[in-house]
């Protein structure tokens, strides 16, 4: 069986839960106001890809490939990032909605979040080392033993972030968020 190598193509408003995507390769393509929820993206690689204005929340992504793919503006609710192929995982997010996606385990050194909504979101076992939550919500976001050196969270809001449970050492916060990481003490700061 052939697999599809498509190079360069922008394809708009197309509903993928009505005519699949073909399995394959997509390279340097943009993806515009399509519908991918619930379908099937398992071994599909994505390489320099864009999803803009996308819903893909609930598609099974197993073995599906990411290499510096930026989202903006998608809907991407209870994706398992875990379940990918992590050879050169590289992804950014903006202005998305990743609610109950799990990322557990993966190495995402650098990765930016920007302006997104990460509610109750699985970051457990998760290298994020110098990752960018730029002005984030991560409300009921899960940190278990994450790695979160240098990490930027400054402007992310409404985490709670165990000191003692996860690796935090030079991550940078706001005053405000200090108390995102005192929330396990059960202490009223004013």
């Amino acid at each position: 069986m052939n697999k599809t190598y498509i190079e360069d193509e922008i394809v708009e408003k197309v509903d993928f839960s009505e005519n699949p995507l073909s399995k394959g390769d997509y390279e340097n393509c943009t993806f515009s106001n399509c519908n991918f929820a619930s379908t099937d993206l398992t071994n599909i690689n994505f390489t320099e890809c864009k999803f803009e204005d996308c819903n893909l929340s609930m598609a099974k992504i197993a073995k599906t490939s990411f290499k510096n793919v930026k989202f903006k503006r998608c809907k991407l609710v209870g994706l398992h990032f875990d379940h990918i192929n992590e050879f050169l995982f590289e992804v950014y997010f903006e202005n998305c909605q990743l609610h109950l996606s799990s990322f557990f385990k993966l190495k995402m050194k650098k990765t930016i979040f920007k302006d997104s909504s990460l509610e109750e979101v699985d970051f457990t076992q998760t290298d994020l080392t110098q990752a960018i939550f730029d002005h984030c919500d991560l409300t009921k976001a899960i940190f278990d033993d994450t790695i979160l050196e240098k990490a930027d969270l400054r402007t992310a809001h409404h985490y709670s972030i165990n000191p003692e449970l996860n690796r935090i050492k030079k991550a940078k916060f706001s005053i405000s968020g200090i108390i995102g990481l005192l929330e396990k003490y059960d202490i009223e700061v004013s």
